[in-house]
């Protein structure tokens, strides 16, 4: 792996300071990579998909893309189980597709159809899927932390093993409900991981201009909550951090706040030019691409160029048709409106 190197006004690229590698590495079969770069590299043509349409003005309205950032999503699902419950903010396209997802249906949200995964009311900011225990998808700022407690204090009621993982910005580390959240959730000991995604900028601002802490797992400290930091850019890294983090949670020994040290390839939305930034530092990332990382594991594995093409071709195969999907789907329609939002069909204030 290249060398550190000082950026975003302080932080480290690559194993950063404070960052914590992961143990001896666990006996990760040639399969499990194969799974890691299929996943991943759906998210990635997605995503690069999604932005294209974007600019064809086929997806309206806000679009927050997770390219770079996709080994968070995929070495967390890998670490979890059939059960546990996710929550995440508004980038959150790429988290539904590794859970299993329809990308269909998620293309079809992201262009408002009726055939979304939220039938075409949520959009871009606003996926669910409650069979594959996905529950958002949300635009307030920190807003879905405290939703995450509530769901991870659901799970201890029932007496279940199960867990929420609850991902946010560094950004949304700075939010009032974060702190009560995090105060909550160490005190009930919820079976909880709270996951700062820290892509360095917010929403264009590094971390090092909006605080004196820039080592945001210290932000755990504070309430006595086990935490750390951990290099995102490698999936094998945040396999094992959420493998250790989900043994304290079934155990009912509470939450842990893990930082992961990630990067987004494109600005905050579509709106975004990202000029707070260098050229040069897009570079020095994209040298350690999560993608590019598992590809070269698995060609010294024997995995052949035509193997990895292969998938390659399968992937864009599954965003074609999940764009086809989409665009021959059917917007809701206006009468329609007041349905999907509230359980209760004869709800008092629904048309008041």
């Amino acid at each position: 792996m290249a060398a550190s190197k000082t950026t975003r006004s302080g932080s480290q690229t690559g194993a950063k300071k404070g960052a914590k590698k992961s143990p001896a590495k666990s006996a990760f079969t040639k399969e499990d990579y194969l799974t890691w770069y299929e996943q991943m590299l759906l998210m990635r043509k997605f995503e690069e998909k999604a932005g294209q349409l974007y600019g064809q003005q086929k997806i309206k309205g806000f679009c927050h893309l997770y390219i770079g950032q996709e080994a968070v999503a995929a070495g967390s699902v890998s670490a979890l189980k059939k059960g546990d419950k996710y929550i995440t903010a508004y980038r959150d396209h790429a988290h539904p597709l590794v859970l299993g997802s329809d990308p269909g249906k998620v293309m079809a949200e992201l262009y408002a159809k009726e055939t979304g995964l939220s039938k075409g009311r949520g959009g871009s900011m606003h996926m669910f899927d409650k069979e594959n225990h996905f529950y958002g998808g949300h635009g307030i700022v920190g807003g879905q932390v405290p939703l995450g407690a509530g769901i991870a204090f659901a799970e201890q009621y029932k007496g279940t093993d199960n867990l929420c993982i609850t991902y946010l910005g560094d950004g949304a580390a700075r939010q009032g409900a974060f702190h009560e959240a995090l105060n909550l959730a160490m005190t009930m000991k919820l079976p909880m991981i709270i996951a700062i995604e820290n892509n360095g900028y917010a929403m264009g601002t590094s971390v090092s201009r909006t605080s004196n802490v820039t080592d945001l797992s210290q932000l755990g400290k504070a309430y006595e909550m086990p935490s750390e930091s951990v290099d995102a850019m490698n999936v094998e890294n945040v396999h094992h951090a959420v493998v250790r983090a989900a043994e304290r949670a079934r155990k009912g020994d509470g939450p842990t706040l893990i930082e992961f040290r990630t990067y987004r390839y494109k600005g905050h939305s579509m709106s975004d030019p990202a000029k707070y930034r260098t050229k040069e530092e897009l570079a020095q990332y994209k040298k350690l691409d999560p993608i590019e990382q598992i590809r070269n594991i698995l060609i010294k594995k024997k995995v052949t160029e035509s193997q990895l093409n292969k998938i390659d071709e399968k992937v864009k195969g599954i965003v074609a048709d999940s764009v086809k999907y989409a665009e021959e789907s059917d917007f809701p329609k206006a009468e329609d409106a007041y349905e999907y939002v509230y359980v209760q069909e004869d709800y008092p204030f629904e048309k008041g």
